[in-house]
């Protein structure tokens, strides 16, 4: 594309600089100005690559102000490149505003493909891939986030790495046989995936959180996958008049629905270490 005055955005690498695309690094070239979050971290990527180019700091904090200015270059027949410290800008990143000002503006908007922690994080999960929904970083209200964990398709968002074993607790106060995929560090030299159940997973990382980066890829809820809390309710009451566990999670799981072997985990669970 030969066009001036335009926006071409570059994704760029989420961890091994080795990532990046030849149309990326042609485009950072190319371009008179890359707005970038952190013009530090952008220049040890282009140092990298032998990339000489005129940065602008380009983050949530002055995302309007830049947009308008880097819009009135454009419309001179500047080339804007546009970048993130890591993967696709606009995901999870700022960009938004720049986009939607050069679409307003009738300015052409070039997307180049690269790398993306979401993707990898979904592909790299082993969970089903044709329907799914990233959310971004998790919802930090408990209501907000156990309505999302109720959604049919996969869910794939980012998580603090000392958030994760509240947000897996809560998917296994829903579900604890909910497959989820711990994905940490992808790409780096300590990746790693951690397949599970939400129960298996929320143990795991109870005492000791993951470190780094995380993304948490987690399976879609069971059409119509009956509530938990009422259950287990009625399975306590059971118990507490003398029932064995296991044969009265049989049964109420025939009277509600729910899982049997979900509902005598979360019983489990509940009982004091011995």
């Amino acid at each position: 594309m030969s066009i001036r005055g335009r926006l071409i955005v570059c994704p760029t690498p989420i961890g091994n600089l080795e990532d990046i695309t030849l149309r990326v690094l042609s485009a950072l070239r190319e371009a008179d100005v890359v707005a970038c979050e952190d013009t530090r971290h952008t220049r040890v990527l282009l140092e990298r690559y032998g990339v000489s180019a005129k940065l602008v700091s380009y983050h949530e904090h002055n995302e309007r102000a830049r947009a308008a200015q880097l819009v009135e270059q454009m419309q001179k027949g500047d080339v804007v490149a546009l970048v993130s410290d890591a993967g696709t800008p606009l995901v999870s990143d700022p960009g938004f505003v720049l986009v939607r000002a050069c679409v307003a503006a009738g300015l052409a908007v070039e997307v180049l493909p690269g790398p993306s922690a979401a993707l990898s994080a979904l592909v790299a999960s082993a969970l089903p891939a044709d329907v799914w929904r990233f959310v971004g970083y998790l919802p930090r209200k408990r209501g907000e986030l156990t309505t999302l964990l109720r959604a049919a398709e996969t869910i794939v968002g980012f998580e603090s790495p000392n958030r994760v074993a509240a947000a897996l607790a809560v998917l296994a106060s829903i579900d604890a046989e909910r497959p989820v995929a711990v994905c940490r560090e992808l790409t780096k030299i300590h990746e790693e995936v951690v397949r599970g159940t939400a129960g298996e997973l929320a143990a795991r990382y109870e005492g000791e959180p993951p470190r780094g980066e995380v993304v948490l890829v987690i399976g879609g809820a069971q059409p119509g996958e009956p509530e938990l809390a009422p259950a287990l309710s009625a399975l306590r009451k059971l118990v507490a008049a003398g029932a064995k566990p296991r044969p009265a999670s049989s049964v109420v799981a025939s009277l509600t629905g729910v899982r049997p072997n979900a509902l005598y985990r979360a019983l489990m669970e509940e009982e004091p270490a011995g």
